[in-house]
């Protein structure tokens, strides 16, 4: 192994070197609309799989594309000796819609504004991949002894349904010592955090119908049931919409509160509640004590409202009654909670309050106890502190990867967080970015993890 091309100044002239590389491959995949939800984007689905099978093969790697019973799997090698140790990083290549009417260029022409790249994908997850690999491609030019594979999946915006069979189907060939993921967000620029757990997600839908066709109000109003203004009521008898507090009976009695040394991680993180509402571009929250803050988004569970779906939308107001309305809610889950007794428990309260109101299931997601402690968590903050000259703080996230747990489960190893993504990046967001500091400063904490890991 060359050390001195792992020095912090060699990992950087090595970034400068590949970054017209980057650029291209980063523009190869954000051009491709690989959308999961979309059925119609199945095609651009499989090209895009397709488009990262040749990448590796373009830089000297070996890929495959393992096919399951939805969405394909992209499975790259770098490999050498098989003695080696075998380290695999996760990413994602599907990727949210891009329907907002925020967008202020092409979601799926990507652009590039001085250090800045734009578009859909570029930093969920792209951009963090596309860091990783090359990243890996530094470790492999220094000799790093380690077989550094890949899994980069095309349904986590979808929970994930398919990839718990497809990594059965193909556990022998995805056998690996640890896995390492590469799709969180830091609190903010300059301070890096991982997470030291993830919130679960249950998505459910709310249905009433009380007539068969729009009746008028002059005419029926007044006796006539509205089921837009019931649902109302039931999403209010649910949830406090000032506070968020959900007022269904029990919902919290699964819940695992952060402990006190977890809450003086939190403390030490450098969290702003100022810099957090900037980032997400927040007009006002419902709290501003950080640790409150803090406590709200990774530590406690919700009861949030998507959509409310009935009724006339058109200009002006049309006088009718709905005859059907619909409201779509999910509830973001902690430690021990997870999404079917959390669904039983509250049809069970509709059941005895509002009979008439269906539930509708949709995807959800199991809450993820991280690991903190251990020599894989040591390289993590190691190379956090390497590539970025900073302290890392465990965290929380609050969204949900739904991959994380099968991958703990289907293949026995502990997984770990190397995020590279920021608040200002717009996950999920209209204008998403990712920027060229934090994809050549991933590169160098993924060599620096690699060199790490390979001596365990």
């Amino acid at each position: 192994m060359n050390v001195e091309l792992l020095t912090r100044d060699a990992l950087a002239a090595f970034a400068a070197s590949r970054r017209q590389a980057f650029e291209a491959e980063l523009k190869t995949l954000v051009e491709i609309p690989s959308v999961s939800s979309d059925p119609e984007r199945a095609g651009d689905l499989r090209r895009c799989a397709e488009a990262a099978v040749d990448l590796f093969r373009r830089h000297g790697g070996e890929a495959g594309i393992l096919e399951t019973a939805g969405n394909p799997i992209v499975h790259g090698r770098l490999d050498g000796d098989p003695a080696w140790p075998v380290i695999t990083v996760y990413n994602h290549l599907d990727v949210q819609p891009a329907n907002e009417p925020e967008w202020t260029t092409e979601p799926f022409a990507m652009g590039v504004d001085g250090d800045t790249y734009r578009g859909r994908g570029t930093t969920d997850d792209k951009g963090p991949a596309l860091s990783a690999f090359f990243g890996a491609l530094a470790a492999r030019e220094a000799g790093v002894p380690l077989n550094i594979r890949f899994i980069w999946e095309l349904e986590e915006e979808i929970g994930s349904p398919s990839f718990r069979g497809g990594l059965e189907a193909h556990r022998e060939r995805l056998a690996t010592d640890a896995v390492v993921v590469s799709d969180t967000v830091w609190l903010t620029r300059g301070r890096p955090s991982t997470p030291a757990g993830l919130r679960g997600l249950q998505g459910f839908r709310l249905t009433l119908e009380t007539a068969r066709h729009d009746l008028h109000s002059g005419v029926v109003g007044g006796a006539a049931r509205n089921p837009l203004a019931e649902l109302m009521s039931v999403v209010a008898a649910m949830v406090d919409g000032h506070t968020g507090k959900v007022r269904i009976p029990h919902f919290y009695r699964k819940v695992v509160k952060p402990g006190r040394k977890e809450l003086k991680e939190w403390e030490k993180s450098g969290f702003s509640v100022e810099t957090f509402m900037r980032d997400h571009e927040v007009l006002g929250l419902r709290t501003e004590h950080p640790l409150k803050v803090m406590k709200r988004i990774w530590g406690r569970p919700t009861l949030e409202v998507h959509g409310v779906v009935g009724g006339y939308t058109g200009p002006g107001i049309k006088s009718s009654v709905p005859p059907r309305a619909e409201v779509k809610l999910s509830c973001r889950l902690v430690p021990d909670m997870d999404g079917p007794s959390t669904l039983d428990l509250i049809r069970r309260w509709l059941a005895a309050n509002y009979p008439d109101v269906q539930l509708h299931e949709e995807h959800g997601l199991a809450p993820f106890k991280g690991h903190t402690t251990g020599r894989y968590a040591e390289a993590v903050k190691e190379a956090y502190a390497f590539a970025f000259g900073a302290p890392c703080a465990f965290t929380r996230e609050g969204g949900s990867i739904g991959a994380v747990g099968t991958l703990e489960e289907v293949l026995g190893c502990e997984v770990y967080f190397l995020g590279l993504s920021l608040p200002s990046h717009g996950y999920h967001a209209p204008n998403e970015n990712f920027d060229w500091e934090q994809a050549s400063g991933g590169m160098a904490a993924f060599a620096h993890y690699f060199r790490q890991v390979s001596a365990f």
